[in-house]
């Protein structure tokens, strides 16, 4: 072989992936306490009558909801810190999966793909719009400029899925424009009730013994639990909480602003470690090799 070809070929050892460590992006996702963000994402995309019924048709989420959790939060992560190979790949299974899949609106019976662009941005939108709105009431600071960017910049990941980027809304104020666009066709239905009862109170996994399913069903846990769920359903939009039958009041969000904030304050002092996936350590090592002694600097090393 010859010794220009192997010195042609990428390193990926050099790739950040779709965004790298002076992203917005890796700055809102490093966040611990978007784990609350996934469960509000969901809570408002069930919302989405025929998104739902997407779900409802063609998902595990009833046989296996955990592991259909943990294989979203691992695909996010993919997505965001994973190398530029590794996120098109994760894209790819993603829109390959959704491209054979079916499902028929429950009031008309008309059967609809999976992957229509109007589903895909949906639950795209209210996706980032979670995350970013979650980490910036639990007191992330960033600036108008950075929120925008942040929008921009997860155009990225709408390509992944098949979407036009210039299709998906790239900033705060076209997101608030969609929303507006978007509350005309969302609603209330059995599918969206059923979902949001299971996320606010989840079924505990029969494969732990005896014990530890009585401590995750009455003790401490459980509790902690329900207090993220809780604090998830109160970031949602005034209008979103409405639409569930709640309670669309500003002392609801302010609540859920100090909940959030208490979560992340509590998250923040754990050690990293700890709740750092494999995903983040491999990408904020790639990050380290680049950048050199002067990394830890500029924020690139825990």
């Amino acid at each position: 072989m010859n010794p220009d070809d192997l010195r042609a070929k990428p390193n990926p050892d050099d790739d950040l992936g779709l965004f790298g460590p002076d992203s917005v992006t890796w700055k809102v996702h490093r966040e611990p306490v978007l784990l609350v963000a996934g469960l509000r994402s969901f809570y408002l995309q069930a919302l989405h009558p025929r998104a739902m019924a997407g779900v409802a048709q063609n998902s595990n989420f009833r046989s296996d909801p955990w592991g259909r959790l943990v294989r979203t939060a691992r695909y996010v992560g993919t997505t965001v810190y994973g190398t530029t190979a590794e996120a098109e790949a994760a894209g790819r299974r993603l829109t390959a999966l959704h491209a054979r899949m079916r499902a028929r609106d429950p009031q008309t019976g008309e059967e609809f793909r999976i992957d229509a662009p109007d589903l895909l941005r949906w639950v795209h939108v209210a996706e980032v719009e979670s995350f970013l709105s979650t980490a910036r009431r639990a007191g992330l600071r960033l600036s108008d400029a950075e929120t925008d960017t942040y929008y921009t910049e997860q155009r990225r990941t709408a390509a992944l899925v098949g979407l036009d980027p210039d299709t998906v809304p790239g900033t705060a104020a076209a997101v608030a424009d969609y929303y507006r666009e978007m509350r005309p066709h969302l609603r209330m239905t059995r599918d969206a009730a059923e979902i949001a009862l299971f996320l606010t109170a989840p079924p505990i996994p029969w494969k732990v013994s005896r014990p530890a399913r009585l401590w995750l069903s009455f003790g401490p846990a459980r509790l902690a639990y329900f207090g993220i769920a809780g604090t998830a359903f109160g970031l949602l939009p005034s209008w979103a909480r409405r639409l569930y039958g709640g309670l669309g009041l500003p002392t609801t969000d302010r609540s859920a602003e100090l909940g959030a904030r208490t979560l992340r304050l509590a998250l923040n002092a754990v050690p990293r470690r700890y709740i750092e996936g494999p995903i983040y350590q491999a990408a904020q090592a790639r990050a380290a090799r680049l950048a050199g002694p002067d990394g830890a600097d500029r924020g690139w090393i825990d």
